[in-house]
């Protein structure tokens, strides 16, 4: 990419929206041949030059196209929107939040509407001066990634998230004591700290 933040909208829509042979095309152009890849449901680490019987030599990049072929397979019509995106230039790192609504073509009139943020982290050589993802990992709130398998678990986990919120509150009133002991520590340490500093200079 020589233009990362305005051209990942493109490379996105290639991998998720894209023909098979779209998929394999980005993923050939826009990441580096051990390009890792994380998801709360799979992991490839990265990897090159692996010999497998029957199928030849293979890298992390081919196994990441396998996983992207099997999305394909699993949701053949996807509806994706990359609502927005943020480049940082200094360390190379590009997050998008999308919104996607994937259809497991076994489960008719079923569709999940899920949100994640996806981490890309860049690489730009010297020698041509292009950006490669050398490294994307997929972030999923818990309610969100139980909606490709679980219809309706959402609403499972949303309640249960109420009820932990709950406990939470509960655990904090009734342990107030300890709550105390320790600002009373954290007290004594900064007033130790603030004698050793000694007066500052006005």
């Amino acid at each position: 990419m020589d233009h990362p933040k305005r051209q990942i909208s493109h490379v996105i829509h290639l991998l998720t929206e894209g023909s098979p042979a779209d998929q394999k095309d980005a993923l050939d152009a826009y990441f580096l041949p051990d390009a890792s890849f994380i998801h709360p449901l799979c992991r490839v680490p990265s990897f090159s030059h692996i010999s497998l019987p029957l199928i030849g030599e293979i890298n992390s990049r081919w196994v990441i196209w396998m996983i992207y072929r099997w999305y394909k397979i699993l949701s053949p019509r996807i509806i994706l929107n990359i609502e927005c995106d943020e480049f940082n230039q200094k360390s190379s790192i590009l997050f998008a939040e999308i919104h996607q609504i994937f259809s497991l073509f076994f489960v008719p009139f079923y569709k999940s509407d899920v949100r994640l943020t996806t981490k890309l982290q860049l690489v730009h050589p010297a020698n041509d001066g292009k950006y490669y993802i050398q490294s994307q990992e997929d972030l999923y709130q818990l309610n969100e990634v139980v909606k490709f398998f679980w219809p309706g678990g959402a609403t499972i986990i949303w309640l249960w998230q109420v009820f932990a919120t709950g406990l939470c509150i509960l655990g904090a009133l009734m342990l107030a004591p300890i709550t105390w002991v320790e600002q009373r520590h954290a007290n004594g340490v900064n007033s130790v700290k603030k004698g050793f500093e000694g007066p500052r200079p006005r």
